[in-house]
């Protein structure tokens, strides 16, 4: 599946489907079983009868909803004869919300159903079941405690302060050069075999013949690549060069550019080119503002089926 790859990201629209997905099954449940509510409704329904009457402020305060999702779903509950607004004998001022003796009935009626939902929940989650609660019970506290969304701002202007590093690298970044790679291979074009065998073996493809491999950091996070090949005696080639879409206009391809360009320095390289592609317009200007030129042809014995630029630094 997608979504549990996109992780933190993606947390409420895992925790909406998986809702809908309990709502879905606990209405089939009441259908079967005849009962005469819906699973949405069971949390104000449950509070009014366990409580008493309360007004929309009170229910929306207990069961963690906003009033206005509670006065819509109290509107609801009137027209299906299960609720009724009355004025609140201690406050004439406000009204209250108050179950009929229909309400009463059904729910009068829904011990066993409700027996055999929790049971059945926790024949199907097995041990999951505690520790889902548990969790859930755990993530409510946290978040009364550190309101989300000032938690979130606030890393943000923290972020606003780091800047890209660029790092050599080492084996517990390999994976990172395949991802990064992968990434914008299986967007723009296709992976060919030759990119299959050096994401297989970075150390015994680029490094062990002499060549560079290098990662930007963002904040702790790898978002950006690139490797320098050793072709022969003083000749090297940029390859591999992949930063990730969602944080462009951080400086990280021309971070690593120019890691790459003074790695070639540092060796005395004599010669310094690229292959690449038309269609990486905004690649190909950076390659061209750090002292790449256009040549007129593809390089002769070009390694790959995509490359239709061949560019060489001329400092």
């Amino acid at each position: 599946m997608y979504l549990p790859t996109l992780r933190e990201l993606a947390l409420g629209s895992r925790l909406k489907a998986l809702s809908d997905q309990m709502y879905q099954a606990v209405d089939e449940v009441y259908r079967a079983c005849g009962a005469r509510i819906e699973s949405r409704w069971f949390p104000v329904l449950r509070l009014l009868r366990d409580g008493g009457p309360a007004t929309v402020t009170e229910v929306a305060l207990a069961i963690g909803q906003t009033h206005s999702a509670v006065s819509q779903l109290a509107d609801r509950l009137v027209e299906a004869g299960m609720v009724v607004r009355q004025r609140d004998p201690q406050d004439g001022r406000r009204s209250v919300l108050a179950l009929t003796d229909d309400a009463e009935r059904a729910l009068a009626a829904l011990g066993p159903v409700w027996l055999a939902i929790r049971r059945g929940i926790c024949a199907s989650l097995g041990t999951q079941s505690a520790a889902l609660l548990d969790a859930i019970e755990g993530c409510e506290q946290a978040l009364s405690e550190r309101p989300l969304v000032a938690s979130i701002l606030s890393h943000r202007q923290m972020l606003g302060e780091c800047a890209v590093e660029v790092v050599p690298y080492e084996p517990a970044l390999r994976d990172h050069f395949r991802r990064l790679n992968e990434q914008w291979l299986a967007r723009h074009f296709q992976v060919e075999d030759l990119d299959r065998a050096m994401f297989a073996d970075p150390e015994g493809t680029v490094l062990d013949p002499g060549g560079a491999i290098f990662f930007a950091r963002f904040a702790g996070e790898v978002v950006g690549t690139c490797a320098l090949l050793r072709e022969s005696e003083g000749v090297f080639e940029l390859s591999k060069m992949g930063v990730d879409e969602s944080y462009r206009g951080l400086g990280a391809g021309r971070k690593l550019l120019d890691a790459a360009i003074e790695h070639f320095r540092a060796v005395d390289g004599q010669d310094l080119f690229l292959e690449s592609n038309s269609r990486l317009e905004r690649a190909l200007g950076m390659y061209e503002r750090a002292g790449f030129e256009r040549q007129p042809e593809i390089r002769p014995g070009s390694h790959y089926a995509r490359a239709d630029v061949y560019m060489i630094w001329k400092g």
